[in-house]
């Protein structure tokens, strides 16, 4: 049997390294999923029904996570909230700018399709 001496310098040497390597671990877990595309703030994109034509705004927040004030949950894949005006469950695909909205009625609900430009 072999016996490893390590002094109480080198000992503590290696436990501040293991908490600083720990801390970092736990500042990357704590960060949320769409936090690596590093967006700042808020900013409005413009979407379109190409059946009709007509366009609006939608405002998200990626600080707050949210789109036009309602909780979102942004990854970076998809930003996906659940409208409380018009009951409406919408997502975003980040890559295409394809927005899905799902309405439920008592008839069944329906889907809408809709574009969005997003901003490079």
């Amino acid at each position: 049997m072999h016996h490893v001496m390590i002094s109480a310098e080198a000992l503590l040497s290696l436990t501040r390294r293991s908490m600083a390597a720990l801390a970092a671990l736990a500042a990357l877990i704590a960060l949320p999923v769409g936090a690596a595309r590093a967006e700042a703030g808020a900013t409005a994109i413009t979407c379109t029904n190409p059946a009709s034509g007509a366009t609006w705004q939608i405002q998200i927040d990626y600080r707050k996570g949210t789109v036009d004030s309602y909780p979102a949950r942004i990854t970076d894949a998809t930003i996906s909230w659940h409208d409380a005006r018009d009951g409406g469950n919408y997502t975003l695909d980040r890559k295409s700018g394809s927005l899905t909205v799902i309405v439920a009625s008592s008839t069944g609900g329906y889907f809408l399709h809709h574009r969005c430009r997003l901003k490079d």
